[in-house]
């Protein structure tokens, strides 16, 4: 079912689809297949829904934020449950992703008593200037399967906060969670036609959400070929976009490392989430001192790794998202085969005795791997690892900032000048030290450079304001006589 003012409701063709667990086909529910129409009717609602929602005091909006991010914690349990029974990772994993919505409930409901302006001294006398922010409207949202409650929340609640009323259209592979999302907020409280819920495929429910006038803003999170699709088509129509798309995330390890914390960061960061994140590392830049040891280390813990349900707590890795997804990364096993890289792990589909039910691949590792292999420079989105030798620190640096992607990267050193170094050099949205390269937190921005995204930040801090909001710069005389900006100042000094 859909919501659309407040109402659940199905789509106006009575189509529907159904979503399945990943790691077994099982059934996990039914959702609504929408179309243009629905979009419409969605859109409309919260059009409808907006002067009043933008007049609620921020304080007030922020009170629901609060309620949603408390049920939420309260419900963690069952949604993460059902987190790993739909998207497939493991339950610890799935109960993460649940707490990052609470993280960002609760700092987006302090936004509320802040949404901080500008309060500046005017050239004229008495004069008072300051800008305000003002929400943009209505606001579409287009979030993925891979973190399907966490990266709605990211844009859900920074957008509420901020005034705006929201049509939001979540993965196809994960309607059933975002339903669930969508009824703990209307239960804490949020207004008929604030959010709007429509599921379905990207054509047609999606490209009608990016194509209605009334939409001000287009927030989407996904890959770069759709990104780009959607940047384009908004440029043509005059509409804001915020666009988080992907990465090609390396994690380098200098010579005087501390190994075997560096090994531990490389299987989580390469392996969570079977690879399934934005934010996951496919690249490990090795400097020579340190290039064979960690090879053999990589493909020694990746090896050992157990694939399975999410929810078996035997289970290390679970499965990819649905068959597509496994068929690419076995093509790029392929494609790194014939570029000359050494297969030292994987390669190949997981399909012993359960396994055969769901959709895994084994955690893979490539050594020998170029900088210039398409193994090197194209997202895999998948338990796909490439092991690159470089010949110093700056080449290694180099080597990081060569492709077309800026997301996260990671330095393992225990030379403090080192780090500084690649704190001022590496180009990238996010970066560690001593850690992995997955992991961000809620009271900083999160987003990329380069072919990552578009330059806004999305996932927290303050920034995240600027996407959602509009300035308004506004002048307030009170002398009681005509005074004229940048043209009476000489006269204020004689």
């Amino acid at each position: 079912m859909n919501y659309i003012d407040g109402k659940w409701t199905p789509a106006q063709s009575a189509g529907t689809f159904e979503s399945f667990n990943p790691a077994t086909g099982e059934l996990i529910g039914v959702a609504a297949e929408s179309d243009a129409r629905d979009v419409a009717r969605a859109v409309d609602a919260a059009a409808r829904a907006f002067e009043k929602w933008r007049k609620t005091p921020a304080p007030r909006r922020a009170d629901i934020l609060h309620n949603a991010a408390d049920l939420i914690r309260e419900r963690k349990a069952q949604i993460g449950e059902l987190l790993t029974r739909e998207m497939g990772k493991v339950l610890p994993e799935a109960l993460g992703d649940v707490q990052e919505a609470v993280d960002m409930g609760m700092y987006m409901a302090g936004e509320g008593r802040r949404l901080n302006g500008l309060l500046v001294p005017s050239e004229l006398p008495s004069k008072w200037a300051m800008a305000v922010r003002d929400p943009l409207g209505v606001v579409g949202l287009i979030t993925p399967w891979n973190f399907p409650i966490a990266v709605p929340s990211w844009k859900i609640f920074p957008a509420l906060v901020c005034g705006n009323t929201l049509v939001w259209k979540p993965a196809e592979d994960t309607p059933v969670l975002a339903i669930e999302f969508v009824k703990l907020l209307e239960e804490a409280g949020l207004p008929p036609g604030v959010l709007n819920l429509v599921t379905g495929y990207g054509v047609p429910a999606g490209e009608a959400l990016v194509e209605h006038p009334a939409v001000k803003l287009v927030s989407f999170t996904g890959s770069n070929e759709v990104g780009k699709l959607i940047a384009v088509r908004c440029a043509q129509l005059g509409k804001r976009v915020s666009l988080e798309l992907g990465g090609k995330n390396a994690i380098i390890v200098l010579d005087d490392a501390d190994l075997d914390l560096a090994t531990d960061g490389i299987i989580w960061s390469a392996f969570g989430t079977s690879g399934q994140r934005c934010t996951a590392t496919s690249r490990v830049i090795v400097t020579p001192g340190v290039g064979s040891r960690m090879a053999e280390r990589i493909a020694d813990r990746a090896s050992k790794l157990r694939l399975g349900n999410g929810l078996l707590a035997t289970t290390d890795v679970g499965p990819l998202i649905n068959k597509a997804a496994v068929t690419k990364v076995h093509e790029y096993s392929g494609i790194g085969q014939g570029e000359g890289a050494a297969l030292l792990a994987g390669g190949d589909y997981a399909t012993e005795g359960d396994l055969a039910r769901g959709f895994f691949y084994k955690p893979t590792v490539f050594d020998r791997v170029t900088p210039n292999m398409r193994l090197a420079q194209e997202e895999i989105f998948g338990p796909s690892l490439s092991i690159i030798r470089a010949a110093s620190v700056d080449d290694a640096i180099r080597i990081n900032n060569s492709v077309n992607f800026g997301l996260s990267a990671s330095v393992y050193t225990e030379n403090v000048n080192k780090a500084f170094e690649a704190m001022r050099d590496i180009a990238t949205g996010i970066l560690y030290i001593n850690a992995g390269t997955i992991g961000s937190e809620v009271q900083l921005p999160f987003g990329g450079t380069r072919g990552t995204g578009n330059g806004h930040r999305e996932g927290g801090g303050p920034p995240v304001l600027e996407v959602f909001t509009e300035w308004k710069s506004i002048y307030v005389d009170y002398s009681g006589r005509l005074q004229r900006a940048q043209i009476d100042t000489d006269e204020l000094v004689k």
